[in-house]
């Protein structure tokens, strides 16, 4: 029995599990490979709107696939929201054999691997290819994560803690993963009776500047932006009680609404912010660009503020 099976059977390793699955917000936060490796070829734009929708026509642009790793992490990532994480597994290995620079696709599969895994919360292919990401990229949110998730399953709550802590001062406030990696640390420091709460604090100093948050003032404070309207308390509710299938196709039809309201009127600078970080969640990235480009063309003398949040959520 490895490690990190056993560390999963015994005391703080029941969290073990629930940790590793807080990641999943790491999955819709990372950085779009398509986008920031350039692969696909063609236009954004026209990606944007011809992309292949179903896992079928995934599949089969992936197969006709070469020498582009794009359209087989686009598969993946199919698979992953699927909850098929075998299947995903397998598509970003074929990502990695063409492009094996990416750090963002070994993270990917390192994910894919550990959410597939029955048993070992943190199998040795999963490692091993967090610890290529991390190579590659040093700062890769999703690696890094998993690795001081790594040390908790052994037994080191206080090396997993101070990694963590490290990623999340290293995080912009407002990014996708951040509020389930603060979580993640207070669970564990209440497990192991080690008081976080001023090095939380301390982490959260001299961060970056944040990620303008749209929606009403009462959930996204000074950041609010009054032209930008949130979900409403009854569309959060509605949500929350539909199957997951139902809850995407409630939250694409929001983003289609946004979207067509920008298209009217355009100069909205936080709602081109509030389109992008949505297409990035329900893994459009080849979309996010495209909102970017018709967000610096509507708004030409916030483009460098528009380029800075797209970059926060790993939109180049």
């Amino acid at each position: 029995m490895g490690t990190s099976e056993q560390s999963a059977r015994g005391g703080s390793s029941k969290a073990g599990w629930i940790l590793l699955g807080a990641a999943l917000l790491l999955a819709a936060g990372s950085i779009g490979y398509n986008l920031s490796q350039g692969a696909g070829g063609g236009s954004d734009e026209a990606a944007a709107t011809d992309a292949p929708q179903t896992i079928e026509e995934l599949r089969a642009a992936a197969e006709a696939s070469k020498d582009d790793a794009g359209p087989w992490a686009d598969l993946a990532f199919a698979y992953f929201q699927a909850g098929e994480f075998g299947e995903a597994a397998g598509a970003y290995r074929r990502a990695v054999a063409i492009d094996p620079a990416a750090a963002v696709l070994w993270s990917a599969l390192g994910e894919a691997l550990v959410m597939a895994s029955k048993r070992d919360p943190l199998p040795p292919e999963a490692l091993a290819a967090f610890e290529k990401a991390v190579a590659l990229d040093p700062q890769d949110p999703r690696a890094r994560y998993f690795l001081a998730a790594k040390k908790d399953l052994d037994k080191d709550h206080e090396g997993a803690i101070a990694a963590w802590l490290d990623l999340l001062a290293d995080t912009p406030p407002g990014a996708p993963w951040e509020a389930d990696l603060v979580r993640t640390i207070e669970q564990v420091g209440k497990m192991n009776q080690i008081d976080v709460a001023a090095r939380l604090a301390k982490a959260r100093e001299g961060r970056k500047p944040a990620i303008l948050a749209p929606g009403s003032g009462s959930i996204a404070g000074d950041a609010a932006s009054p032209n930008v309207r949130g979900p409403s308390a009854a569309e959060v509710a509605a949500a929350s009680s539909l199957k997951p299938s139902e809850q995407r196709q409630m939250a694409e039809g929001m983003v289609a609404r946004l979207e067509e309201r920008l298209r009217r009127q355009p100069r909205n600078p936080d709602g081109w912010v509030m389109l992008m970080r949505s297409r990035m969640t329900l893994g459009e990235p080849a979309k996010a660009r495209a909102a970017l480009e018709a967000a610096i063309k509507a708004n030409p003398d916030e483009a460098a503020e528009l380029k800075r949040q797209a970059a926060v959520l790993g939109i180049s």
